[in-house]
This record gives C-alpha cells, structure tokens and sequence, in this order.
C-alpha cells in the first residue's frame, strides 16, 4: 500500500494551495490597507527607555515598525544632518554655535522640533554605611558640583556632611562617572550648573563631558548607569535620567531646589517644575524657570526631550515615512504618555501635546490630523480641561518637613525598582512618605510652530489606517495551510479506492468502508 501516491500528492497540494488563495482573498483588503513603512531613527540615550518600550507596543498592536539607535544625542543630530536617518531624538536642538569649539550644526533639509518626554536629570549612586546601602542621600547644587568637577572627593566631606545630618558619611572616595560621548544628558545637565553655580562649573554647556583627571568615562546612559549598579560601582556617583535609576534598582540623590526642600525626580515634581519653562517659538525649552522654581515640590533638574522631524522629503525621507512617523508621533503624545511614569518619566502636559500636533501637521505624508485631543488618553488632562492644566502637578504632594534644609533629615529615599535598599539613618529623625537661553537656540534650518517591558493599564488611542500588516497575513495563511495538511489527507484517504488482487493475481476495486 502506497499511501504517499503522486495522486494524494496532487491533491492535499491543490487543496492547500486553494485553502492559501482563499485566505489571501479574504484579508487581501486589510493588507492593501497598509501604509506603515520601516522608519530608522538614532540620538537619545535618555528618552530610549520610553522609545523602546512604545517601539514595542506599535509593532505589536499596529503592525509598525520603528528602528531607533541609541547613539547619543549629538550623534543623532549628526546622522540627521547627514540624512542617513528618518528622524532624531535629542535634549538639546542643533547648536548653531557649540560651546565645546566645534563646527556649527547646520541641517541640509527643514525639520521641526516636537517634544516626546519629560523627565529628571538624576544623581544615581552607590553608597554603603556599615555594609547597608544608603538611599536617603541628600545633595545641594553646590556640593554636586563640586562633586562633577572634582573638588569635593570624599563621601565624608563636611559639605556633604551638611547636607546630610542623618548619615555618618564614611570616609570614602568619591567616583565620578561621566559619559565619553556627546549627549543631551551632559548638555543638561552642566546648563544646569552653568547657570546655578557658574562660579564653580566654569564650562559652561557641554554635550561632550571635559576630561577631569581622576573620572570615570562610559559611553550612553546604559553605560554610566552600569557602572554605578555593579559591586565595583561601590563610591561611585553619575548624571542619568531616572529611569535608568529605577531600571537598576538603584537610588538617586533628593536635590535640593529654591524652597530649601531636597525633593526626587518623580513624575509629579518634574510636573510641577515644567509649569516653569518657557517654550520658544520652535518649541525648544529655556528651562532658567525650572532651576529657580520656589514651588517646594519642584524637581529642579527637570526637562524635556525633542524629537527632530523633517518637514520636507528628500533622498531618503518620503511621503509614505512620513505617515509611519506621523502615526508613531500621535501615538507618543497620547497613549504612549500613559506608560511615562512606570517608564521613570513624566508625561507631557496639553500644551505640549497640542503643540506637538501642529508640528506633525508639517511632516510630508501625515495625512489627518485630530483637530481636538478629545480621544488622546493623555494622562495629564482630560476633556475640557485648559491647554495650562496638568492633572501631575495638581495633585503633587508637599514634601515631608524632614526633606526641608536643617538638622533633621528623612529616613527615606529612594531604592529604585528592585526595592531592596536599606535606609541608613544617624541623629535625624525620620519622617514620612524669557530671555536668551544660552545654549538652547536652535541653529539654521528649523520652522516655526507653536529596558523592563510595561505592560497593561493604557486605553488605546486610534491610529490613522490601522491596518493588518504582513506579519499577521502571513500567519494566518500558514495556519490555515497546517490545518489543510492535518484534516484533508485523512479524509481524502478514506475516499480513495483500495485495490486488492485476487487468487488469479488480477486486481479489482472496492470502495473504502466508511463510517
């Protein structure tokens, strides 16, 4: 008996063949309807953490798919220029004049600047007392920068001794760790100290962090934030956005701001410190509010980060990348901000957002855009509220009195995600839970226009075109091939004729019992 016969052969492949061609029929419409292209974007080690996470979630539920590099910011302002990426990401716009001495950015093409993120510029550490790790460590922008310039280099310097009248600070050496590539982190973070204590940080604003004898150099966020996490981390200190912090299970420094209180980079004191920035024309950021916000709430190292897209095709860019990055940048503003905090950022305010929407209105191919954020799920506003409103900052508790500037000090802190760290605590006592921008001018070019996976809790936000992409049709068409293969043979060997020979050796046809 031959049951593999060319005959059964022909048929199970006509079968599947026809099972794959009724398939193709029936989801050709919903492939056709796809306009999603691969986009490639790089810059942005400090926003990668909620790009990655919102890479993720548009390639499962939309069929899109979004590459991202992150290189840095400087970088990424770089390969834009040289048009070998879609778009960029950066903290800071184009320097049309670089305080570190090198050429001006100059963009060959039209772009625009929309914001994606906010978040907190924090001081990660890896500090023990006794064998027990501290997290309650408190830093004013004094001694941080005497910390990232090298002056203070001792854990138990007097200064830091003030900060931190609950602590026995051990007598250990300080390591700085800064990053060896250019980046929008270090950009804001020494803007930051250039404008709060100049007379200590005398670099002014560097992407490129200065060679100081005695530092430690790594390159990206990942980079600095794994130094500090490992054993031999143990001393060390860096600039990171939080959410690396919380990814590590690490904890970073409360600061102390303009009220006197030392306050953490959470969502809601970022919040309440963005209420301070003023937005220029193009929508880069002069943050000089933020540092020298007298709210007691306010996180003073707060800020934004840009996504750089162009506002013309050109060698590379088409019209059909420009509606993939269209959809991708709705989707950023409104349900991708839903996982901004679980994330370590903030998410953007209804200013932002809107703003961010007449700037995708410029990128070729973006096809309709929502005229209202009635159906944004935004977290920081809700329908009918006022473009100033922001859901955060209203409901950002006051600090506790033991976060104020004196002799006591809170012996809480932060322990980052893993939630292990112990809190040290000495003779404190415990407590509870516009003008120029320096800097921050965008250079030639631009146009005017007002690692953990999160998972769960956001309402979705209707993309433009949400179609079937390939991957799905391709699927469905396999399974439908496997369970052709499956079922068909055995019926059809049932319904095939059975030949038997008889005693004169000829051989006659009988029907296959069936059943």
């Amino acid at each position: 008996m031959k049951f593999f016969t060319s005959r059964w052969i022909g048929r199970v492949v006509g079968l599947s063949v026809a099972l794959g061609l009724t398939a193709g029929a029936q989801v050709a419409p919903a492939a056709q309807a796809a306009t999603y292209v691969q986009i490639s974007g790089a810059g942005s080690t400090w926003s990668q953490n909620a790009l990655d996470q919102w890479r993720k979630n548009v390639a499962a539920n939309y069929g899109m798919t979004v590459n991202y590099s992150g290189t840095g910011s400087s970088a990424g302002r770089a390969e834009f220029i040289k048009q070998t990426v879609d778009y960029a990401v950066s903290e800071i716009p184009f320097q049309s004049a670089p305080q570190d001495g090198s050429s001006p950015e100059v963009s060959p093409v039209t772009f625009a600047y929309m914001p994606i993120v906010a978040g907190g510029t924090s001081l990660m550490y890896n500090l023990k007392i006794a064998g027990k790790r501290v997290t309650n460590l408190r830093l004013s922008g004094e001694v941080i920068a005497k910390i990232f310039t090298g002056r203070i280099t001792n854990w138990n310097d007097a200064a830091i001794a003030a900060d931190n009248p609950g602590l026995a600070m051990p007598n250990k050496a300080i390591v700085v760790v800064a990053r060896s590539d250019g980046s929008g982190s270090s950009a804001q973070f020494t803007l930051w100290m250039s404008k709060k204590h100049g007379s200590i940080w005398t670099y002014g604003l560097r992407s490129q962090f200065p060679q100081i004898s005695g530092f430690k150099y790594q390159a990206g966020s990942n980079g600095v934030s794994g130094y500090v996490s490992q054993d031999y981390g143990e001393g060390a200190i860096t600039y990171v956005e939080y959410s690396y912090a919380l990814e590590s299970g690490f904890p970073v420094a409360k600061v102390l701001n303009d009220s006197n209180y030392y306050i953490e980079p959470t969502a809601k004191s970022v919040a309440v410190a963005l209420i301070n920035a003023k937005i220029n024309s193009d929508l880069t950021q002069n943050l000089d509010g933020v540092y020298s916000s007298t709210d007691p709430r306010s996180y003073p190292l707060s800020s934004y980060s840009y996504m750089i897209v162009p506002t013309q095709t050109t060698r590379v860019f088409t019209a059909q990348k420009g509606a993939t990055l269209s959809a991708f940048a709705q989707y950023m503003l409104c349900e991708g901000q839903q996982q901004a905090e679980a994330l370590g950022y903030s998410p953007l305010p209804m200013n932002l957002v809107q703003s961010g929407f007449e700037q995708i209105k410029k990128i070729p191919g973006a096809g309709t855009v929502p005229a209202d954020l009635t159906a944004c799920n935004n977290p920081t506003f809700k329908p009918g509220d006022s473009p100033s409103s922001n859901v955060l900052a209203k409901t950002a508790p006051q600090p506790a009195d033991c976060d104020k500037k004196g002799p006591n000090q809170c012996t809480t802190g932060t322990a980052g995600a893993a939630g292990t760290a112990t809190e040290v605590s000495g003779s404190g006592t415990g407590g509870s839970t516009s003008g120029t921008d320096d800097g921050l001018t965008s250079g030639s070019g631009g146009t005017g226009g007002t690692s953990g996976s999160v998972t769960g809790g956001s309402s979705p936000f209707a993309l433009p075109d949400d179609p079937w992409g390939g991957q799905e049709f391709l699927m469905l068409v396999a399974a439908l091939l496997v369970v052709g293969v499956i079922i068909v043979p055995p019926l059809l060997w049932n319904r095939l004729p059975r030949r038997r020979s008889d005693v004169s050796g000829s051989s006659t046809s009988e029907p296959s019992p069936r059943n």
